[in-house]
């Protein structure tokens, strides 16, 4: 994110140029890629551990069917 970026506001009086919009557009889409992997990345751990937690609970079923 660039010092310009980071100090205006959409809010502000004055209007944004056209390479002003565009230096916040670009900080939104990486901020959002961003955001998008680290969310993947908890997915698929949580989806691993529930994977994890449902072949334990086969196993022990098993075991104890088995006895």
């Amino acid at each position: 994110m660039t010092e310009r970026s980071k100090t205006y506001r959409l809010t502000s009086i004055e209007e944004p140029t056209d390479d002003m919009l565009l230096e916040l557009m670009e900080d939104v889409a990486e901020a959002a890629k961003e955001s998008s992997a680290k969310a993947e990345v908890e997915k698929r751990r949580r989806l691993s551990e529930v994977a994890l937690i449902i072949k334990k609970n086969r196993l022990q079923r098993e075991l104890a069917a088995n006895v």
